[in-house]
């Protein structure tokens, strides 16, 4: 079987590089890779579970009615395990729950796996990993070539058609010297993942009311998307208010 060398861009190189039938063209086995699995999922499981029974429940050992004449089922002491906060039968113990796998059965595991991707196709040679710059936008890049499961990264709601980001407000610490008005600024754009994104920022500040301050900013931003903005008319108020007391 032969596969194509790739550049960490996805385009091919015009090498290729032979895989050995030995061990990606093996007849799969279900019930190794199924054990192998089951090994592993159980290997990570603590088992540190426990529930008192009746003889760790802190209580009396009194027999708390006779035994005959009451008309009820005949009991002992209160932890009894059929009374309200009495002890459990047969609850959990701390057990290890690992087991032992022969090494050719977990060696047969893995070359049955690796056949499976080479059905399927979901083998890929690259030449290089190095980056230029340590940059999220280059590490993306892998996409293309099908290494980089960006769902498990970023979750599948990032990327569904019903989420979408108007407006990215940045919150920064309070600059004493600076002087400008939080919600009429000029919008800036954040490029996230070549999606350019509208955003602004509000400085914080003890006393400040955060919260208003973001929902008097996003819709400030939204009436700037209909044509009106809040700031000049309240300006243009004020200006007609002092030409007529001018008057």
């Amino acid at each position: 079987m032969e596969l194509n060398i790739v550049n960490i861009k996805g385009e091919e190189t015009g090498r290729k590089i032979e895989l050995s039938d030995s061990v990606f063209s093996i007849e799969p086995n279900d019930h190794a890779i199924y054990l192998d699995v089951k090994q592993y999922l159980a290997n990570n499981r603590q088992g540190t579970h426990k529930a008192k029974e009746r003889s760790e429940v802190a209580g009396s050992t009194r027999k708390i009615k006779k035994q005959k004449g009451t008309g009820t089922a005949r009991a002992g002491d209160i932890k009894n395990p059929i009374f309200r906060g009495g002890g459990r039968t047969f609850g959990p113990r701390p057990r290890d729950y690992s087991f032992k796998l022969n090494k050719k059965l977990k060696h047969l595991a893995r070359l049955s796996a690796l056949s499976y991707k080479a059905r399927n196709n979901a083998i890929v040679v690259v030449e290089d990993f190095s980056f230029e710059a340590p940059k999220t936008k280059e590490f993306l890049a892998l996409r293309s070539i099908g290494l980089l499961n960006v769902v498990r990264l970023y979750g599948r709601k990032a990327f569904q058609d019903e989420t979408r980001i108007t407006l990215d407000i940045n919150l920064t610490k309070w600059e004493k010297d600076a002087l400008y008005n939080d919600l009429d600024q000029e919008i800036n754009y954040t490029d996230y993942m070549g999606v350019k994104i509208p955003s602004m920022e509000i400085q914080l500040q003890p006393g400040r009311d955060v919260a208003g301050l973001i929902e008097a900013a996003a819709n400030n931003w939204y009436l700037k998307q209909q044509g009106y903005s809040a700031a000049e008319e309240f300006m243009s108020r004020i200006e007609a208010d002092i030409t007529l007391s001018g008057k």
